[in-house]
């Protein structure tokens, strides 16, 4: 780099000569006083001529600007002066503007658990200690385990308590009235071969869960512990009946069969018998079925009413089916489930350009009864609309093994699908295209006729053309 003095700018020369007369030929105009002047700032310049470094630590040797209306940051240097170093990113190498999609907000995971957190509720404690059981099914189970193995430690550091003071109270730990010694003395104990804390601990434990090693025994002396050891092997009773139904209810609930309940990563749309249709295919990996299994779909979108209130959580119904069993299912092997874009339908004036830019999320829901345990169990999933491919169908994956003499599943093409010819407008446009050729209606306008992006041709006099439609847009 070379800097072109004469005119305060930097110019790129070819030799360095050139640099070195012009500041000569400088010099010789100021005279003797220009030339020791300048001699500090021609000793740093030619010392390393390709550096910028050189000029910056003597700004003020020759009034030149390099860059205006930049931060002395950007040479390498503070606002104080001082060395300017730069902060370690946290951004990838391989990062590149627009590679990085933006994460859309979604109600319902696709594992099935719900986005959804709360705050500011009054008297949380207070009403979910009021439902304990249900609190302790929903702890994660080092919390359940925790109060599992303290409710019987503590009842027998307690119950071992009032026993010592039971036996304390009456004497029986004098030294004439122990073990050892109530042969000779004659002493009558309420608890037989009881000497302190530690066995008073044991015979806790030996009464509550009724073990019973018949050494330490309860005597008619005193009623005070007839009635506590009454007392604490009912609560012996009660105690291990409810935390065995905790672990047991924790173990068996419908949350853990819902992990052997798949649904397809993607959603897709595609033609059948010519309407547009959305589509998603349930499987199941056990051999225990489920009975009665029923699903269900909701579109959650924005919505504004006539009165202008904006609902941004607004739950629509979807009708779905499969084949022509309704949403009933008869769920012994992976089905795709269908639902018509219609009239009725809220995607019914969706094209496929708006299907990218609208903000919407359907929430699948597949519910049954398990055949193993007949307990109620929920599925749920979710799509948004960046997980709909336009112009895609599923790939079948049950076939029939000779061999086996079986139906097979093949669930590694579970989320397979091949994209097939459809068309890019709407469910409206094409019915509309379809009536023009028919002949109930008017010709459309071309908008219509170039946003579904069609060729047409008559098969068969009076009967519907068969539409091929050349592109399909996967979202």
């Amino acid at each position: 780099m070379r800097f072109n003095f004469s005119t305060h700018s930097a110019a790129p020369t070819s030799t360095a000569p050139a640099t070195t007369t012009q500041v000569n030929g400088s010099n010789g105009s100021n005279g003797a006083n220009g030339d020791q002047a300048n001699q500090p700032l021609k000793k740093a310049i030619e010392a390393d001529p390709d550096s910028l470094d050189s000029v910056i630590s003597n700004p003020q040797s020759y009034p030149i600007t390099i860059v205006p209306n930049r931060p002395t940051s950007y040479y390498g240097l503070s606002q104080n002066g001082k060395p300017f170093t730069r902060q370690p990113s946290c951004r990838s190498r391989n990062f590149r503007p627009g590679s990085m999609r933006r994460v859309r907000r979604r109600a319902v995971f696709k594992n099935g658990d719900c986005n959804v957190v709360q705050k500011h509720l009054q008297r949380r404690r207070v009403r979910f200690l009021q439902d304990m059981y249900t609190t302790m099914v929903d702890w994660q189970w080092r919390w359940t385990l925790l109060a599992f193995a303290l409710s019987f430690i503590l009842s027998w550091l307690f119950f071992a308590l009032i026993w010592w003071l039971i036996i304390y109270t009456h004497g029986d730990l004098e030294e004439p009235h122990l073990p050892d010694n109530q042969e000779e003395s004659g002493w009558a104990p309420c608890v037989s071969a009881i000497d302190g804390f530690t066995s008073c601990f044991l015979f806790s434990i030996e009464t509550q869960h009724t073990i019973g090693y018949g050494v330490r025994t309860t005597s008619p002396e005193c009623p005070e512990a007839i009635f506590m050891m009454c007392f604490q092997s009912i609560y012996g009773v009660m105690s291990s009946a409810f935390m065995a139904g905790i672990v047991f209810a924790k173990m068996t609930r419908a949350k853990q069969r819902a992990q052997t309940l798949l649904f397809s990563k993607h959603a897709v749309i595609c033609q059948r018998d010519g309407t547009l249709s959305l589509m998603f295919r349930v499987g199941d990996m056990r051999k225990s079925h489920i009975i009665g299994a029923g699903v269900r779909a909701q579109l959650i979108r924005t919505k504004s009413t006539k009165e202008g209130e904006v609902m941004t959580q607004y739950f629509t119904e979807l009708e779905i089916g499969t084949d022509d069993s309704g949403s009933d299912l008869f769920f012994i092997w992976p089905m795709v489930i269908e639902h018509k874009i219609d009239e009725n339908s809220p995607l019914y004036n969706l094209n496929a350009t708006d299907m990218l830019q609208d903000k919407f999320e359907i929430v699948v829901i597949l519910e049954g009864t398990v055949e193993s345990t007949g307990q109620s169990t929920q599925a749920r999933s979710s799509y948004i609309n960046t997980e709909i491919l336009w112009g895609h169908r599923f790939d079948p994956v049950v076939l029939y093994n000779k061999d086996l003499q079986a139906y097979e599943i093949d669930y590694g093409r579970f989320n397979e699908t091949t994209q097939v010819d459809t068309p890019l407008c709407s469910a409206r446009e094409l019915n509309e295209i379809y009536k023009i050729q028919e002949g109930f209606r008017t010709p459309a306008s071309p908008s219509i006729q170039s946003r579904c992006s069609c060729s047409s041709g008559y098969q068969t006099p009076g009967r519907q053309s068969r539409l091929r439609w050349q592109h399909s847009v996967p979202l």
